[in-house]
């Protein structure tokens, strides 16, 4: 196994991390879950999952001191993938449960999916397909067909500032929301990888080829 293959995967409190590691591990990586400020900074790439509220979210890093080394890792230019929650979280600010400032590595806004139209319901639940909102070739999706699916469990979406930070799309119901966003080394996927079979696994396995 190769040292650039090997990935932290940042806990800060929520997440489901032992299924992250577990996909991790099948897509040919070598994780180590670790709330050590200096592992991620030391890390060669880093992985950010998460599952529940962003208030939470950021609090755990916080309390952690894991914002600075995040924001200090990223601006390094090397790999960082947040899933789910973790992407969220890359953002300015969330509009979730109050106003909460977030990592500011993603220019834009944490906002509730729009429910309710056509009998839909909140949280957004199972498969979706992705569609491309900028060109995939050179990213962790590359490789992936449109119309692949993943699958989603949140309530709340990334409304990235500036469009060209938007990877893949997802329908639901009237809207589009951003499924998956990139702003240079740093990517996040709103779906969960670790749960989309094959699919997922080979999002994963380009994250660990990413330089």
């Amino acid at each position: 196994m190769s040292a650039a293959s090997r990935v932290v995967i940042v806990d800060y409190g929520l997440g489901n991390l032992l299924s992250v590691a577990r996909a991790v591990r099948a897509a040919g990586g070598e994780p180590e879950i670790s709330s050590d400020p200096a592992d991620v900074a030391g890390a060669e790439r880093a992985l950010l999952p998460g599952v529940g509220a962003f208030g939470d979210g950021i609090k755990g890093l916080r309390e952690r001191g894991l914002v600075d080394p995040l924001r200090a890792y990223a601006k390094s230019g090397r790999p960082l993938l947040g899933i789910c929650l973790g992407m969220q979280l890359l953002m300015d600010r969330s509009e979730e449960f109050g106003d909460h400032e977030g990592l500011g590595l993603v220019p834009g806004t944490v906002k509730r999916l729009p429910g309710g139209t056509g009998g839909l319901k909140l949280p957004h639940v199972g498969w979706s397909a992705l569609k491309p909102a900028s060109p995939w070739p050179g990213t962790p999706l590359a490789g992936t067909a449109a119309g692949a699916e993943f699958y989603f469990v949140h309530s709340f979406a990334a409304v990235p500032s500036d469009p060209s930070h938007r990877l893949a799309d997802c329908g639901y119901g009237e809207n589009d929301f951003c499924a998956a966003l990139r702003r240079g080394s740093v990517v996040g996927c709103q779906f969960h990888p670790e749960k989309s079979g094959p699919a997922g696994l080979d999002i994963l396995k380009r994250f660990l080829e990413a330089s």
